[in-house]
């Protein structure tokens, strides 16, 4: 029987934890609403429950999963920086295509809050938890493999838009790698997001 099964398997415990736990995550937020609001389903799903199951479970700091401002002088250059250089081009895109017009109607009132609480469990969901989980593993790796189930999570937006987060995902990746902080992804994330929706809706308009 043991020739037949092979050698045993060993897992790292948090490893397996991180990836079952947030891909649970993920499919309770597409199917079973917490409460009538969204925006507080996301934080529950995606901020609190990660920090519990840090906190409580694997008996750690969150800090070691980038929940803080890390190396915050390379953080704000780099988020200064790619928030120049994107605005115009995300401006562009979202005022050019039908679909983001179409699929964000109506998502203009409570900006900037909405996308704030929208994002801030998200992005330390991706770029805290599960990217620095998978580095201690992996290494760098774990930049590609954090940006599949971030991928994953878009289908259903503007065709476009979830054909660029493959990338947009590696890169928010490595901005909290470089900085050891989901915070500043966070910002260049919420930035990106608002004026999307703002530069959709003010072609529509």
């Amino acid at each position: 029987m043991r020739r037949l099964l092979g050698e045993r398997p060993t897992f790292d415990w948090k490893i397996v934890v991180v990836t079952v736990v947030s891909t649970l995550l993920l499919l309770v937020d597409a199917y079973h609403p917490l409460t009538a609001w969204k925006y507080l389903d996301r934080v529950i799903l995606y901020l609190v429950i990660p920090l519990a199951i840090t906190t409580l479970l694997f008996r750690e700091h969150p800090r070691g999963y980038g929940f803080t401002f890390g190396d915050w002088r390379a953080g704000l250059a780099l988020t200064v920086g790619a928030i120049t250089i994107m605005a115009p081009v995300i401006w562009l895109l979202g005022r050019e295509s039908g679909a983001m017009q179409e699929y964000y109607e109506g998502l203009a009132a409570g900006l900037p809050w909405t996308t704030f609480l929208d994002l801030i469990g998200w992005e330390f969901f991706f770029r805290g938890w599960i990217l620095f989980a998978y580095a201690r593993r992996f290494g760098a790796e774990a930049l590609w493999l954090q940006a599949v189930p971030f991928t994953l999570a878009h289908a259903g937006k503007p065709e476009l838009e979830v054909l660029s987060t493959i990338f947009g995902g590696f890169a928010f990746g490595w901005l909290a790698y470089r900085t050891r902080s989901f915070v500043w992804p966070f910002l260049v994330h919420w930035f990106v997001a608002t004026l999307v929706i703002v530069a959709a809706l003010s072609a529509g308009a």
